[in-house]
């Protein structure tokens, strides 16, 4: 039978105490002859069990116990416990959480846009008065001819507008958007807005 160098470390404490079968004693002694790794750990745990197994106590010396707390209590870190101390503790933690809830709150977080494709506006006047659409999801100027529902339409300031998430017509709002991304979105809506036009043949 031969074994592997876990099998005989899972039983050499049973190979020391003899309580392995003959066949199992006759593989490990084989498994010893030729590795000399499990020779090692079998010659370390007949030592470890050697001393554990004498029954002498050794006495410390006299004063040891005294000794021994005293230098535990010069090497312990002392407590600091002081009622100061725990108010500049519980300060700095009520700063961090309230800056964490500052940092949610909703006028620092952007609400995520009504449009899949959206882009951010930049350069629309907060203070600029435009027209919304409640199901809609772009703001206008007055009189854009592109606002849908105009049975539900309200008029805020650009800056509440895109904080419910609209972004701008890209038609009526062209001037404060770049040049590219407003071309580029215009001309496809108006072969969008044309095709929607176009008579249908009955």
């Amino acid at each position: 039978m031969v074994m592997t160098c876990e099998q005989v470390w899972s039983e050499i404490s049973n190979y020391l105490d003899g309580e392995v079968g003959p066949d199992l004693s006759a593989a490990m002694e084989e498994h010893f002859r030729g590795c000399q790794k499990c020779s090692a750990v079998l010659d370390g745990t007949r030592n470890v069990i050697g001393l554990y197994g004498e029954e002498r106590m050794f006495e410390p010396p006299p004063g040891f116990s005294q000794r021994l707390h005293r230098r535990l209590e010069e090497n312990m870190p002392r407590q600091r416990g002081t009622a100061f101390g725990w108010m500049v503790a519980a300060a700095a933690a009520v700063l961090v959480i309230g800056s964490f809830e500052v940092a949610d709150s909703s006028s620092f977080v952007r609400p995520p846009f009504r449009s899949q494709l959206a882009q951010p506006a930049t350069g629309v006047p907060a203070d600029l008065m435009v027209v919304v659409s409640e199901d809609g999801k772009t703001f206008h100027a007055a009189g854009c001819r592109f606002i849908h529902d105009k049975a539900n339409l309200r008029t805020i300031p650009a800056s509440e507008a895109l904080q419910e998430g609209y972004t701008p017509c890209v038609r009526c709002m062209r001037k404060y958007l770049s040049e590219n991304a407003a071309l580029d979105a215009a001309d496809d809506d108006d072969e969008e807005f044309a095709n929607s036009e176009k008579p249908r043949a009955k």
